[in-house]
């Protein structure tokens, strides 16, 4: 569990920038940006299949723990966000 959480934790930097660059490019609800930071994680733990030897379930646990925290665990339960992500519509 320890490599798991590691790896989640070299992750979370590259996600953050992808749901950062997702914000600014895709238009959708600010409440939906955990969501799309789970799957984003989710995509990428998946994708990272040259640089661990994790089996895909271990590397879908780390990029969807690095996805949860990239945006906060808190913000999916606590916080409710109004409004669009793209503001010079």
């Amino acid at each position: 569990m320890k490599d798991v959480i590691l790896f989640a934790t070299v992750l979370a930097p590259i996600i953050t920038a992808l749901v950062e660059v997702g914000k600014r490019t895709i238009t959708f609800p600010k409440n939906y940006v955990p969501l799309f930071s789970l799957v984003i994680g989710l995509v990428v733990g998946a994708a990272a299949t040259p640089f661990t030897d994790f089996g895909l379930i271990l590397r879908l646990w780390a990029g969807g723990l690095a996805g949860l925290s990239a945006t906060g665990l808190f913000e999916l339960a606590l916080n409710k966000r109004e409004g669009i992500t793209k503001e010079d519509l």
